[in-house]
């Protein structure tokens, strides 16, 4: 076939220079769908099918789309397809990096928070855990939650702990009354060891 009108071709020609794998169909996947005439592509939008779909799309998206729409030639197919290609790319880029922002994002909001600096700094401060721990202590990245409505609030940290001799892992618990953050909990417990040490009270749970 050359470089021309396909309205003569036969369903079943298909030019050798574009039956490879299609990028725009496997990034954009439905929405490639419509745009190319290949309603099967509307299978991604079901859930487990749509992750297999999308796989399809890329090994056949080509085949069908040929077959589906009319082109003027093969190098009119492949300037279109070329496009979604780079649309794809771009929307998964910026959607990872949307991602990436939002989770460290999230990182930030916790380890800026008012009740992961207390729960440090108690610890840091703490008897028992520089005795356990070695100094100087050092705090992680913490994970949890944090959930504040106008003065109020609570949050539930973990973060890791280590210093010279020990390293474990921290639990913060705290409320926020009348805008004023306080520690409910602040507890540790070394790694390999089974006690969990409470900095509030200075008690010993061997047991859980």
């Amino acid at each position: 076939m050359t470089d021309t009108a396909q309205t003569a071709a036969a369903p079943q020609s298909i030019p050798p220079e574009i039956d490879r794998w299609n990028w725009g169909a496997f990034l954009l996947n439905w929405i490639w769908g419509i745009g190319n005439g290949t309603p099967i592509a509307l299978l991604t939008l079901v859930p487990i099918v749509g992750f297999i779909m999308m796989f399809v799309l890329g090994a056949k998206g080509s085949r069908w789309a040929w077959r589906n729409k009319r082109w003027d030639s093969v190098e009119h197919f492949k300037r279109v397809q070329r496009k979604w290609a780079i649309a794809g790319l771009i929307l998964w880029i910026a959607g990872i990096a949307l991602f990436a922002a939002s989770f460290l994002g999230g990182f930030a909001v916790l380890k800026h928070s008012e009740a992961y600096q207390m729960g440090v700094a108690q610890l840091q401060s703490s008897p028992l855990a520089t005795n356990a721990f070695g100094t100087p202590v050092s705090a992680g990245n913490p994970s949890g939650s944090i959930s504040t409505e106008n003065a109020s609030g609570k949050a539930a940290l973990t973060f890791p702990v280590s210093g010279p001799k020990a390293s474990g892992t921290a639990f913060v618990e705290a409320i926020k009354k009348d805008g004023v953050w306080s520690l409910t909990r602040l507890t540790f417990k070394l790694d390999g060891s089974d006690s969990v040490i409470d900095i509030i009270s200075g008690a010993h749970d061997s047991s859980t």
